[in-house]
């Protein structure tokens, strides 16, 4: 695929993997992106996972056309695109490798690289590349989302190579909605390092960028803005739509019962957008998707050991280990003696920043009654309000 005259697209779509990470369910596939600038030196922009080796040097020896690369740039190394580093320099050995000093670090962790490898490490951020017409510069962008990540601009077709940056869930022979798998993938693998995030888009803000190259998913060349600007709103942590979600457990029912009338209220008020999640049979990545989406969520969930339900615990685990901040949040406990639940959930968020609670706190004692009744419908109208 062109990309540019002069760059190409020679990734793999894997339809293989069920979980990203060994976490992330991808009902359609992944996509392990590797791109090749063609010049008076031939640079190739990463390899792809290690299961893809035979497709992608095919793919690369169709492009070459029998010529032989310069460089092979290595923006990252987790083993999803540094997978076939080795396979490469045995196809090619007088390459020379590029990276920094934290990625040969940790390329001589993950293989056995043969003496004598050539290798230009970059120590500076802002260092170039001339390739002939094309000129490449450096960026680091060490945890977004590993500490040796890089990315690079070409300024002769206006190209950012963005590594995990932009990327995607999904293969790129699917068609699907960008947003929605961006928002997950973001959130769930880069979403702790906002404030990472920002200062790369900030660098970026500072180039005339025509394309956008991730190592997942599909190439970006319309709208630029778009995508960029959901990145800062990601990133700066800020809801991006208005809307409710209630994220339940429930044992016998009961909480459960309290989390669909509370939608049904909600619905009734008009309110912008209400989704719910079962904690314990939905996808919890999905979950967590949603929690940063919108700008208020409620939390029900019962007392259980003296504490709260294990999908709760772990679903707010997620949250706070995401820097969750600037919602309101209210919660539903249920327990038949001594109920807490709703002391130990606000409990593991004192950390998160700028939270709002909910006056209406709901408290089930086993089944719903005509007073939870009554105080779940003050809640919706709290929520509406707000």
């Amino acid at each position: 695929m062109f990309v540019t005259d002069d760059i190409r697209y020679i990734g793999v779509n894997d339809h293989q993997v069920d979980l990203f990470e060994g976490q992330y369910d991808v009902p359609n596939g992944m996509a392990y992106n590797s791109y090749v600038i063609l010049d008076e030196k031939i640079a190739v922009m990463d390899t792809v996972d290690i299961h893809f080796k035979d497709e992608w040097l095919s793919n690369l020896e169709k492009v070459l056309e029998g010529k032989t690369p310069s460089y092979l740039i290595v923006q990252h190394m987790e083993p999803d695109h540094a997978g076939n580093i080795l396979n490469f320099l045995k196809a090619y050995p007088e390459v020379t490798v590029v990276g920094n000093a934290k990625t040969f670090t940790m390329m001589e962790q993950f293989f056995d690289l043969p003496e004598g490898m050539n290798r230009l490490v970059v120590k500076k951020s802002g260092e170039t590349l001339c390739l002939g017409k094309h000129t490449l510069t450096f960026v680091f962008a060490p945890m977004v989302h590993w500490p040796e990540v890089m990315v690079t601009y070409d300024s002769a077709d206006k190209v950012l190579f963005s590594a995990d940056g932009f990327g995607k869930f999904g293969a790129n022979d699917v068609e699907e909605e960008w947003d929605c798998e961006a928002r997950r993938y973001y959130i769930g693998i880069v979403g702790k390092f906002g404030m990472q995030v920002q200062k790369l888009l900030k660098e970026a803000s500072a180039l005339d960028i025509a394309a956008i190259c991730p190592l997942h998913g599909p190439v970006l060349k319309e709208d630029l803005g778009h995508y960029i600007g959901l990145y800062d709103t990601w990133s700066s942590y800020k809801p991006e739509d208005k809307g409710v979600v209630i994220a339940y457990t429930s044992v016998y029912g009961n909480t459960k019962a309290a989390a669909l009338l509370l939608e049904e209220e909600l619905k009734a008020r008009g309110c912008e957008a209400v989704s719910v999640h079962d904690l314990a049979r939905m996808d919890m990545a999905e979950a967590v998707e949603d929690a940063f989406r919108y700008d208020r969520l409620v939390l029900a969930t019962t007392t259980y050991n003296a504490d709260i339900f294990p999908f709760m615990k772990e679903f707010i685990h997620h949250l706070t280990e995401r820097n969750y901040q600037n919602r309101t949040v209210g919660f539903i406990e249920n327990g038949t003696w001594a109920p807490q639940a709703a002391k130990v959930m606000k409990g593991m968020l004192e950390g998160s920043k700028n939270l709002t609670y909910l006056e209406n706190t709901v408290t089930v004692k086993s089944a719903l009654k005509e007073d939870t009744r009554a105080a779940i419908a003050a809640m919706a109208d709290e929520l509406c309000a707000k």
